[in-house]
């Protein structure tokens, strides 16, 4: 059996001089890697090294690293205009891609407000559902409804409606508006209490929030559609907004185009980001229904939602996210997320027998293998790498979110190292 490579914190040399990095402990911080450019499924790095990105870079790079398509409208798009201000001022690539989501998207769910990232295009959803009812009238709803294992980002409000017991905000209670917390309604007894908690919240309640099928940073929990058509018809039954945070799981990632399908649900508001551009540059949308729009409209100026990133449908993104929809249409990319779910249900599915694996699940291009503890995750990561993969475990799950494009030897290269390294952490012994 393979043994784990020796702690790379032991020969940690002096932290960053002027970075502060994500979910760091920078206090003897291990030299980190450093990339030098992206192709592909690859990220390479200073040395020479390459590394298959096993997890798209924060699951955003779904048509491949540096898509010459992309690029090159990328490009296109920086000599006319790299960015204007979007307040007063509209322009053709922010109109289009609206457009465009507009006709992807079902029922009513065409009218496109653009951020910059995924937490603020929760932020600006659940901003919208607490003004839909005040320009109806109702002053109290100010409550959400979210679910154990959730999480929809880093700023305040996203924050609020992420599992505090489960996720890493836990430090913020008291800070953070207190939200009401459930669990996913998986059978008739789950539905009822869903139902219940929305009948004792009654008039405080704006919306429901969920990820669809696939909780991915609270350790990539999968439900059925079933569940999330019951988490639909119990918002709808009790009369609240739903609000859907498709940010990880849109373009293709579970299988459909966007999750929603595969319930055949249309919520009252959508959060979509990470690979709208294909992973080319930051931008994010909150997709609202005609009702919901509706609702902002008035003679009085201030029914209008007051909000304006100010990066807010930024041209180059836009364009890049243009472009990657067209890849969308012009290339086979369902297909091949139907190919990587085969590929890794046949790869992975094995380790359920493994020795301190807990669980292994499989949806549309998500892997994930669940263990019982694991401790050391730099030094996993670096046996990762060892293997020249990229892959970033946390918390006591190792995944796998690769981009679409990529080879069978590269897609196996993933699986195979998975195979090999799981196994010797799987008991948390290391």
């Amino acid at each position: 059996m393979p043994q784990p490579p020796p702690d790379p914190r032991a020969a940690a040399g002096t932290a960053l001089p002027h970075l502060w990095l994500p979910y760091t402990q920078m206090r003897g911080l291990a030299p980190p890697l450093r990339a030098a450019r992206t192709a592909g499924a690859h990220i390479v790095l200073e040395d020479g090294r390459r590394l298959v990105d096993a997890v798209s870079s924060w699951w955003t790079a779904c048509h491949g690293h540096a898509h010459p398509y992309i690029v090159e409208a990328m490009i296109r798009q920086l000599r006319d205009m790299p960015h204007v201000m979007f307040g007063g001022l509209v322009h053709a690539p922010a109109e289009r891609l609206a457009a465009r989501l507009a006709d992807l998207l079902p029922g009513t769910l065409r009218h496109a407000f653009f951020s910059d990232s995924g937490s603020v295009a929760v932020e600006v959803a659940m901003k919208m559902a607490v003004q839909f009812w005040i320009n109806h009238g109702e002053r109290g709803r100010t409550e959400f409804v979210a679910f154990r294992y959730g999480y929809h980002g880093d700023t305040m409000a996203a924050m609020s409606v992420t599992d505090p017991e489960e996720g890493m905000h836990r430090l913020f209670q008291g800070y953070l508006p207190e939200q009401a917390m459930a669990e996913l309604p998986r059978d008739g007894a789950g539905q009822e209490a869903l139902r219940a908690k929305l009948r004792e919240r009654q008039g405080r309640v704006a919306a429901v929030i969920v990820e669809p099928l696939v909780q991915c940073a609270g350790g990539m929990k999968m439900h059925d559609p079933s569940v999330l058509r019951a988490i639909a018809n119990a918002a709808r039954e009790a009369g609240v907004l739903l609000v859907v945070d498709e940010i990880a799981t849109g373009f293709g990632r579970t299988g459909s185009m966007f999750a929603i399908e595969q319930a055949g649900i249309c919520p009252d508001i959508l959060c979509l980001g990470k690979a709208l551009t294909g992973g080319a540059v930051s931008l994010a949308a909150t997709v609202a229904t005609d009702e919901v729009f509706t609702a902002f409209l008035d003679a009085d100026e201030s029914a209008a939602l007051m909000h304006g990133p100010t990066y807010m449908a930024n041209p180059l993104a836009c364009a890049a996210a243009n472009a990657s929809l067209d890849l969308f249409e012009r290339e086979p990319r369902l297909e091949q997320v139907a190919a990587i779910e085969r590929h890794l249900a046949a790869a992975l599915l094995p380790l359920g027998d493994v020795a301190g694996v807990v669980d292994v699940r499989i949806k549309g291009a998500v892997g994930a293998i669940e263990v019982a503890e694991l401790h050391s995750l730099d030094r996993l990561k670096a046996a990762f790498v060892d293997a020249g993969v990229w892959l970033r475990p946390f918390g006591n799950v190792i995944y796998t979110m690769p981009p679409f494009t990529l080879t069978d030897p590269e897609l196996a290269a993933i699986t195979d190292a998975m195979i090999r390294i799981v196994p010797v952490w799987a008991d948390g012994a290391l």
